[in-house]
């Protein structure tokens, strides 16, 4: 069942019950049939939980005890670890079920990364147990009130063998459903570190204050960091996945998996589109075409849509083979080609989910406005989810990097 999002006093969500152990991935080709498999249980009631702000609680079980969640380990530590063309692949077909979910999934995924490329050697043994096992993460990054997103006021001190954590975060995305909140807060020197806390944590609140328009089902609220007390063995050195001397993919990654988001949206959207002009569209007064299916200029503007999700799909599996050489090269040159990879993918998945999910209801017609219905949602959850990270800028760094052979930054965001 789904639960709402505002649950006990002032919208504070308690920690999770919990779940059953989690499948263990053995391998890409299990790993896209077991999203297959998952993506119709997930799928169904998404447009009542969209109209009634009802989190998907038990669709996140199923999700995340599939294994999917743990995908990305690494053999040597009893993973599959696919490569990122598979992750782009069952993050699609997750996203084009309820791409509320698939969002959930991200932040988790991009802490699979930072862990694989900062932690120490007893930090993934630690880790990447928990996530076999079926452990969620949930994000607490984003700020807001400061100049950008990377401008930070969350803390820590180092006590004895822990670390005391103080601050506040937004847009906290899969928080509200996580056993372990993965932290960005500052050290003495400015840098940043995941501080890794248990969801129980005495001083962690995670407040339901989530209210845009669309992606309703993230449940994107707010986290109160007061005092909260995180063993240093689960603080990582995220910081040093950035470093220009010994860059990782860790930026691209993150990049990637909001790429295929968009992309699980806009397939969504067109084949609603289809579905809805075979059954119930009329032809246009002046058209010779019996159905609306048969209408020349619907014809050639579903080809172009489709011309258009072919072409992110296929940038998308481009990227995700750069960030598998990225991975394994480990050089300056192959994260850069992976940045610039995603960057192209990025780009073609936002502008074919905006154009997608807005060109439903030219083609359907006034009737697909029907609320009844939820089609707004692919509209509502495109908008919202595509100003993660703006295109215009993505366009820029391609640019550079072509024009002037400049590499694009080492951040999150690019």
């Amino acid at each position: 069942m789904s639960i709402s999002l505002v649950i006990g006093d002032g919208g504070v969500v308690p920690p999770p019950s919990v779940r059953p152990v989690a499948n263990v991935i053995h391998d890409d080709a299990e790993a896209v049939a077991v999203a297959r498999d998952i993506a119709p249980r997930l799928g169904e009631g998404a447009v009542e939980r969209d109209r009634k702000d009802l989190f998907p609680a038990a669709e996140l079980d199923i999700y995340s005890t599939s294994g999917l969640w743990g995908m990305t380990v690494p053999r040597a530590y009893g993973g599959a670890e696919v490569s990122y063309v598979t992750v782009g692949n069952v993050i699609q077909v997750i996203s084009a079920a309820d791409s509320s979910i698939g969002q959930l999934t991200q932040n988790h995924l991009a802490t699979v990364a930072v862990i694989r490329s900062a932690g120490t050697d007893e930090q993934k043994a630690d880790l990447f147990a928990e996530i076999l096992r079926g452990k969620r993460f949930g994000n607490a990054f984003s700020e807001i009130g400061t100049r950008t997103v990377s401008d930070l006021k969350t803390t820590f001190v180092r006590e004895g063998q822990d670390v005391i954590v103080n601050g506040v975060k937004h847009y906290a995305s899969g928080a509200i459903a996580a056993d372990l909140v993965q932290i960005v807060a500052l050290d003495d020197e400015g840098r940043g570190w995941l501080t890794i806390a248990d969801r129980t944590a005495s001083g962690l609140t995670v407040i339901n204050d989530w209210a845009a328009f669309g992606q309703r089902g993230t449940g994107s609220g707010k986290v109160l960091i007061e005092n909260v007390r995180i063993p240093e063995q689960r603080v990582i050195a995220a910081w040093k996945a950035y470093l220009p001397e010994k860059p990782t993919p860790d930026s691209a990654i993150s990049q990637f998996i909001q790429a295929a988001i968009d992309a699980g949206i806009a397939e969504a959207a067109i084949a609603a589109t289809e579905n809805f002009v075979r059954t119930r569209t009329r032809s246009w007064v002046d058209s010779p075409a019996e159905k609306a299916s048969d209408d020349p200029y619907t014809i050639h503007a579903f080809g172009g849509l489709h011309v258009r999700l072919s072409a992110a799909k296929a940038l998308l599996d481009i990227a995700g083979r750069a960030i598998d050489e990225a991975i394994n090269e480990n050089s300056a040159d192959s994260v850069a080609a992976a940045q610039i990879a995603t960057a192209k993918a990025k780009i073609l998945t936002t502008e074919i989910a905006i154009e997608s999910t807005n060109r439903l209801f030219e083609l359907a017609g006034t009737a697909s406005t029907n609320r009844a219905l939820g089609l707004d949602r692919f509209w509502r959850n495109a908008r919202v989810h595509t100003l993660h990270d703006p295109v215009r800028w993505k366009y820029a760094i391609v640019g550079d990097y072509y024009l002037n052979g400049r590499r694009p930054p080492l951040h999150p965001w690019s």
